[in-house]
């Protein structure tokens, strides 16, 4: 396994594949690594095959943290991770600073930004207004480093990966994004670096989420509902875990993202719970 941190040396590396034929699967993460960013290497691994090449790169982006957020708290271990990433058979990890991705930054002399204006509104872009704009500038500049043909995201980012796929269409990225399950714990608790901030018994209460995802889904089995009846039927789920702080749960068209007033079979459902400090995300087509 190769280990790089420069950029230059990155995107190199990925056009002397792209010269030999070499097909390229790709994982960003944000390091501290589970299972589930283990399981979107094995579906890139998958997609690319024996002789193709396999990307992780592993960067806490400063750019989609706002001022008040846990940039400085975020987990991070890079010996353990690495030792994952050989463990998997990933080729290459791809290690920058904020210096590379990011040159004169720190002086003022970077400007430049990557902003998807329609999908980055509502839910997670209405409450972090930073946030994708960060996103989307770091994975196209990634995407231009690593040259991925295929490139993998979580389903438990649902936003996230819809706001990707929107960049790479509408400016003509050559890669396809491909969007795997989300892994999740025994209980149902969406598998999430951030899961290491609870406590034991914030965690024993953070599966509420999972239960919430499938109560929605039970209520709406066999007729639909209004949108504001389940989620206030749903704010008064959530007591059932007192240490669990409501931020959002919206109910929208997977597609447009837009929130639809009768929620019924086809509807997706994402919502945001605060544990303390710790803030949780979870999202389910219902």
């Amino acid at each position: 396994m190769r280990i790089v941190s420069r950029a230059a040396a990155m995107q190199q590396l990925a056009l002397r594949w792209k010269r030999a034929g070499v097909k390229i699967g790709f994982v960003p993460t944000m390091g501290y690594l589970h299972d589930g960013h283990l399981s979107l290497v094995r579906e890139a691994r998958k997609r690319v095959g024996k002789n193709g090449i396999v990307v992780v790169s592993i960067y806490v982006n400063p750019t989609q943290f706002a001022p008040t957020e846990d940039l400085s708290k975020y987990p991070r271990d890079l010996k353990r991770d690495l030792k994952l990433c050989r463990d998997e058979g990933v080729d290459v990890v791809f290690t920058p600073g904020d210096a590379e991705m990011y040159p004169g930054k720190a002086e003022g002399k970077y400007s430049t930004y990557v902003v998807e204006e329609n999908l980055g509104r509502v839910m997670e872009g209405a409450v972090r207004p930073v946030h994708f704009r960060g996103v989307t500038t770091v994975v196209a500049k990634l995407f231009n480093l690593v040259l991925p043909d295929v490139s993998i995201f979580g389903q438990k980012d649902f936003q996230q990966a819809a706001i990707i796929k929107r960049m790479v269409m509408d400016l003509n990225f050559p890669v396809q994004i491909i969007v795997a399950p989300t892994r999740r714990e025994p209980d149902g608790l969406a598998m999430s670096s951030r899961n290491k901030y609870l406590d034991a018994e914030q965690r024993a209460q953070a599966v509420i989420l999972f239960h919430a995802l499938q109560a929605a889904k039970n209520a709406i089995a066999k007729k639909p509902v209004t949108a504001a009846r389940l989620k206030k039927d749903l704010q008064a789920f959530l007591t059932a875990a007192p240490l669990a702080r409501l931020d959002y749960v919206e109910f929208f068209d997977p597609e447009t993202l837009q929130p639809v007033a009768q929620v019924k079979r086809g509807a997706h459902m994402a919502l945001a719970v605060y544990f303390g400090k710790t803030r949780l995300i979870d999202n389910a087509k219902l």
